[in-house]
């Protein structure tokens, strides 16, 4: 069975364009959202997901209408894959039940992790730039050294460790922390 999925921004905004594209597609059921495409989590996207079994194929008028971001894109088309379900794009003409189609969306893959691989160096030339520069990774540190020797000399007279933590706006586990280094 064909199942198609529409989507549009704002409730202001008109789904025909999509449906009547979907009907002439062949879809005998047709899911309608009107949300944002970066918000995934779509009550119509859900029932429309569930909806799809083994052998059907979920039609969408333009790859955009199921979400924006690629990643999103292909963690959903590769759940439907693994669940025998097909997927067509119309404008795109995007059709995983063909040779072609499948051949044309293990692209649109490569290219997403190709997409993530630059992101992820990218991310470690900045991260190494900064260090560079002096600039300190990681949390910032809670207790001043000056802090932590206060905290020593009030331990070596009699304090209750949970008392110096509470006193230094501490837990007492970053206090044990800071002290054993």
């Amino acid at each position: 069975m064909k199942i198609g999925y529409a989507r549009v921004s704002t409730g202001e905004q008109n789904p025909d364009l999509q449906l009547d594209a979907l009907k002439a597609a062949g879809c005998e059921r047709v899911f309608i959202d009107k949300a944002s495409g970066a918000d995934f989590k779509r009550a119509e996207l859900a029932k429309c997901l569930k909806a799809l079994g083994e052998g059907d194929t979920l039609t969408v008028w333009k790859l955009d209408r199921l979400g924006r971001t690629v990643h999103k894109l292909i963690e959903l088309l590769d759940g439907l894959k693994g669940r025998g379900v097909a997927f067509q794009s119309l404008t795109e003409s995007i059709d995983t039940a063909t040779p072609t189609g499948r051949a044309m969306w293990q692209m649109v893959g490569i290219l997403a992790e190709l997409e993530r691989s630059l992101i992820s160096e990218r991310t470690k030339a900045g991260r190494e730039a900064a260090k560079a520069r002096g600039v300190k990774m990681g949390r910032k540190v809670k207790l001043s050294p000056e802090q932590i020797v206060h905290a020593h000399k009030l331990l070596e007279t009699g304090e209750h460790i949970n008392d110096v933590a509470k006193s230094l706006s501490v837990s007492r586990r970053t206090l044990y922390r800071v002290l054993s280094n």
